[in-house]
């Protein structure tokens, strides 16, 4: 069981030896919190509690019983703490009896002795008459346990000498097996001891009557002598005889007994000299003990031994006395001035500091030795953070160390703040909640007085702990960010011009020990405005490692060149992109401790300055890894050693079984380069823009256009460079083989083939794809793409300056210009096919016999200031208008239909709307109405072709187009099928049409359609407007595009949807199919976007039965 207080320690009795009934004072700690917790005191083994009057918790008055042991222990108990224990001993001395006749040199007062005329004992202490068995029968002390007899009986005791004493509690104790007949005798016992004492004065009278009468009757006879003589003094009367008798005994006893009396006198003498020596030992052997005991260090007992001598001294005018004291407070005065001095002394620790000043304030030190100690710590600590700064200045050995020196300075600063600053923030503490004080400097009042200085210096307290952190940072300024620091402040901090820059990883240590730093003085809760300038420190330390850092990967990516070892692997791409990537990635990692944001502290790269300084410096990184491939592209055959230069022969691609070695020419590097560039652009700086993001940088959206900017500047000019090399010798050759061997095409034989020119055109064309399909698969369509458009160009001008041309001429041209068409099909680009078609245009026309009923025609029809293109078939009497979707043309979107719709019942017209397929010019462009703009194009295109009423069927934006058609012109319109289409743009259909926008995340075989028609770049182009056109609807009411037009629509409607259609979310064909008056609408199960394709035969049949009904 944990008590509440500790255990009564004694540490000092005085005096500590004496005789019985001496009085004591006892000196200790813990010794209880009043006179009732007091519940035990033994000295040398006898009980002295009756006589002890409790004063403090500190000291105890009793009186020394006549104990049995000659020395022994101070035992205190109280309630709180327990039984105690003792540090110091008392010694009882004997009394020597010495007869009323005996001699002795020394006067002893009269000892009790045993009068046999009275046989009585005189002068006793009652105490010492008290039975030890008060009972009178044999003690018998049973098996119960005191603890158990405490519990049973709180506050009470079995000592019968107690003023708590508890009869019940003794019995238990000492007679718990006894017999009733004894408990009987005992009571006995007790009613006759109670008699006896009663008795005890009557008895003594009655002893001595026959010495009172006898006196009574000699004083009766001298009264009766002396009234008969009368009363003068008459010579030889009674009277005067008895004065003569009596002078005579009193002369002789003089005589008699002046020796003894003047021995006597002596003996007096002597006693009080020797009882003022006894006495008053203690003071004259002070000056001694108190040397002795500074000697040893025990300056508690020096302090004891003074509080007494001044308690007891301090006010003395006994000249002795005050000369003994005054040698005391010399010897006093002379320790305070060592302790002070100790307390001065650095280094010291927390411990021996307070132990100081609690000495210093027992002694009554003058001044204020705390404040004095703060003092000296704090300038201590300054000059150890400056001694610091000047050891790793001055140290010329630097070259031995790993680490470099301003880390090792930063963290040595470190140990010494650390290490220093908490113990000195403490001392403070305690000094001002004035637990630097012993009980004794609480009862003087040095508490108080010490929490009301505290007050008055708290201020010049926060200045000292301000200088210390300004010192630190100005310290690790001056090492690491001179430029932060005034022309005076370097003077005194810096002076490390002549060491080496730390890098990123060496700064990011640093900031690890300096948040170390700040939160080691957090932890000791010092006010957060005296560490505001750590933190102004370490968000200036972070900004610093990150430009450090990026300026470091900067160098380090100028250094990639050097290992482009022009290894590709089965995709054309060589190392050099990874490790472009792999550095930047390291960079950011290493970044991540110092720009992670700790409590308190801001994020970095939220930062306005900081983030354009990081953004600029990662853009000036991208640049200079361009700039590498820019050189590596300049560099001729002999600065390269192009001997190791491979493909990835572990392909499965049969086209890739070139040699393990070859060496490269100019225009293979160009081509390994033009691979980085496009892999670059389509993945490192995609996957960079996330790792950027993913570290909190913000502007990545800046940092990656301006990459792929100048990877795609510098891939067209290496794109064009590789061009002209390859391009130009073929197309060069096409004219000089034209007209090789005096070739006219005026008088030309019937053609039996293709001629050699263009079989060694064709065969140059093979020549580059093979060598840049061994680069590259990737490049090949463009590279292929781009010289087919210098020959399909040069084709064109050269038959267009032919003047004329015979049949068989003609029919020569045509078969040439249409067999290398079909050749390069695949690469067939929109300018490329347009230079074709005029090309053929410019040849005489053949005239063929189709059946014009079932063909498909082709015709162009200027409406509304367009000339819009449009394909026709069939002969049925129902008009039938194919809407085509975005970006879409009656040929890409309607193939099937315009091949399997029956043509015996309808007239099929497939038109492409204006700046779509071959209605260009003009360009697209998507006005807010360009919807509506579609269907009045449409409509007066059916009503220039003479078709007075026609059916509806629109797909995707077509649909949306067919909706407003039929709304506008409810007369015109037969019947109305849609399907992909919506009437409005929910925030859903945003979030799909920006999920498309990159068309190169396309499939190939839904993104080479569109490239044919529209070239890539073009195509790229419309599409983007497309989405940013029909997203303008987006902020419209309810997001309408024609949701008012709905109920407007009269005629018959069928509404298609295809259930995992991922454009058109099914609410939309709901919303048609409730606002559409008579409308129905058929699902397919398993269609997407463009059902009308992947179902063609189901689809044609459906819309069939639907428009013949």
């Amino acid at each position: 069981m944990s008590r509440a207080h500790q255990p009564p320690l004694v540490t000092g009795i005085s005096p500590n030896e004496g005789t019985s009934w001496t009085k004591v004072t006892i000196r200790g700690e813990n010794l209880g919190t009043g006179p009732a917790d007091l519940v035990g005191l033994s000295i040398c083994g006898h009980n002295c509690l009756l006589t002890a009057e409790w004063m403090s918790a500190s000291k105890i008055v009793c009186h020394v019983g006549p104990a049995k042991d000659d020395k022994g222990e101070i035992i205190v108990s109280t309630k709180s703490g327990g039984h105690g224990t003792s540090t110091v001993s008392f010694k009882l001395l004997k009394a020597e009896k010495i007869g009323i006749l005996d001699q002795s040199a020394v006067w002893v007062d009269e000892m009790n002795y045993y009068d046999m005329r009275t046989d009585r004992n005189k002068g006793i202490s009652p105490l010492s008459l008290r039975p030890s068995n008060p009972l009178g029968i044999d003690v018998d002390k049973g098996k119960v346990p005191l603890k158990d007899l405490e519990a049973m009986f709180p506050g009470v005791s079995g000592d019968f000498t107690s003023e708590n004493f508890s009869a019940t509690w003794y019995l238990i104790e000492n007679h718990s097996v006894t017999s009733f007949d004894q408990l009987r005798m005992a009571a006995s016992n007790l009613k006759k001891q109670a008699t006896r004492k009663n008795e005890g004065s009557l008895a003594y009278v009655k002893g001595g009557l026959s010495t009172f009468f006898e006196a009574q009757d000699a004083l009766a006879a001298i009264h009766q002598r002396l009234e008969s003589d009368g009363t003068e003094k008459v010579e030889g009367s009674m009277t005067q005889r008895l004065e003569n008798i009596l002078n005579r005994a009193s002369d002789t006893a003089d005589t008699l007994f002046q020796e003894v009396l003047g021995r006597k006198d002596k003996a007096d003498s002597t006693r009080n000299a020797l009882n003022v020596l006894q006495r008053f030992k203690f003071l004259f052997n002070l000056p001694l003990n108190i040397e002795r005991n500074i000697h040893k260090g025990d300056y508690d007992v020096v302090i004891n031994d003074y509080e007494k001598a001044k308690s007891l001294f301090g006010n003395t005018e006994v000249p002795v006395f005050k000369k003994v004291y005054a040698e005391v407070e010399t010897r006093i005065g002379a320790l305070r001035s060592l302790l002070l001095d100790k307390l001065l002394e650095t280094p010291s620790t927390l411990h021996d500091q307070k132990r100081y000043i609690r000495y210093l304030s027992d002694l009554h030190a003058p001044g204020d030795p705390a404040w004095q100690c703060i003092y000296a710590q704090h300038k201590w600590i300054l000059g150890l953070m400056q001694n610091c700064k000047e050891e790793f200045i001055n140290d010329q050995r630097a070259w031995r160390y790993e680490t470099p020196q301003q880390v090792q300075f930063v963290e040595k600063l470190s140990d010494v703040v650390i290490g220093q600053l908490p113990n000195f923030w403490k001392l403070w503490i305690s000094y001002v909640n004035g637990s630097l004080f012993s009980e004794t400097g609480e009862k003087s009042g040095q508490v108080e007085k010490s929490k009301k200085n505290a007050r008055q210096r708290q201020n010049d307290f926060k200045k000292m702990i301000e200088e210390v952190t300004h010192r630190l940072v100005k310290l690790v300024r001056g090492a690491l960010l001179p430029s932060t620091l005034t022309e005076l402040e370097l003077r005194l901090y810096g002076g490390w011009e002549s060491k080496t820059e730390l890098t990123g990883p060496w700064l990011t240590q640093v900031i690890h020990t300096v948040r170390i730093i700040f939160e080691a003085l957090v932890a000791l809760e010092i006010p957060n405005d005296l560490l505001q300038v750590i933190q102004d420190l370490l968000l200036e330390l972070r900004h610093h490692c990150l430009l450090v850092t990026l300026h470091h990967t900067a160098e380090d990516v100028k250094r990639l060149a050097e290992k482009e070892d022009w290894v590709v692997d089965n995709e054309g791409i060589t190392s050099l992109p990874a490790q472009f990537e792999q550095c930047m990635v390291q960079m950011l990692q290493s970044l991540k401790e110092p720009m992670e944001t700790k409590p308190g502290e801001v994020n970095i790269l939220q930062l306005d300055q900081a983030q354009d300084q990081a953004s600029e410096l990662c853009v000036d990184i991208m640049r200079v890894f361009v700039s590498c491939l820019e050189q590596l592209s300049n560099k001729t055959d002999g600065d390269i050693n192009t001997s190791h230069i491979s493909v990835d022969l572990a392909s499965p691609d049969p086209f890739s079984g070139l040699q393990e070695d070859f060496c490269a020419t100019p225009e293979q590097r160009l081509l390994i380069i033009l691979s980085n560039c496009q892999y670059l652009e389509k993945h490192t700086f995609l996957n960079m823009a996330e790792h950027f993001e993913k570290h909190g940088f913000t502007g990545t959206d800046k940092i990656t256009q301006v990459s792929v900017d100048a990877v795609k500047e510098l891939d067209e000019s290496l794109f064009d460079a590789y061009i002209e090399r390859k391009s130009d010798p073929i197309v060069g050759s096409l004219e000089p083989g034209i007209y090789a061997g005096y070739f006219d095409w005026r008088d030309c034989s019937t053609p039996t083939g293709v001629r050699n020119y263009l079989k060694e055109a064709l065969v140059n064309i093979i020549t580059v794809h093979a060598e840049v399909f061994t680069v590259s698969k990737e490049l090949v369509p463009r590279v292929l793409t781009r010289i087919v458009d210098g020959v399909a160009e040069e084709m064109s001008r050269l038959m267009q300056c032919v003047s004329s041309f015979s049949m068989n001429g003609a029919i020569q041209a045509r078969l040439e210009i249409n067999a290398l068409r079909d050749v390069v099909a695949s690469y067939l680009s929109s300018e490329s096919h347009a230079n074709f078609k005029q090309a053929l245009e410019a040849l005489p026309q053949l005239h063929s016999g189709a059946d014009q009923n079932t063909s498909v025609v082709s015709g162009r029809e200027r409406v509304n200031g367009v000339d819009l293109f449009y394909q026709q078939t069939g002969k049925g009497d129902h008009a039938v208008l194919l809407l085509p979707g975005a970006l879409g043309s009656a040929q890409t979107d309607f193939g099937p239909q315009l091949k399997s719709l029956s043509k015996d019942r309808f007239t099929v017209i497939g038109w492409d709307p204006r700046g779509y397929g071959n209605s260009r010019p003009p360009e697209r462009d998507f006005p807010l109405d360009f919807f509506e703009r579609d269907a009045k194009d449409a409509v007066d295109l059916m009503q220039a072709l003479r078709f007075p009423k026609f059916s509806l069927l629109g797909w995707s934006d077509g649909g949306i187009t067919a909706l407003i058609a039929a709304a506008r012109n409810p007369s015109l319109v037969n019947k109305m099928v849609v399907w992909g289409s919506n009437a409005y743009v929910s925030p859903q259909d945003v979030k799909i049409y920006n999920a498309i926008r990159d068309v190169s995340q396309w499939s190939e075989r839904m993104r080479r359609p569109m490239e044919e028609v529209y070239g890539a770049e073009l195509f790229i182009k419309t599409w983007e407007g497309w989405v940013d056109g029909i997203g303008q609807f987006a902020q419209r009411p309810e997001g309408s595009i024609c949701m008012e037009l709905l109920p407007q629509i009269s005629c018959p409607s069928l509404i298609i949807h295809g259930e995992k259609d991922p454009m058109v979310p099914s609410f939309h064909p709901q919303y048609l199919l409730k606002h559409i008056k008579g409308s129905r609408l058929h699902l397919f199960p398993e269609g997407k976007h463009n059902l009308h394709l992947r179902f063609a035969a189901n689809f044609n049949k459906l819309v069939e039965d639907f428009l013949i009904q």
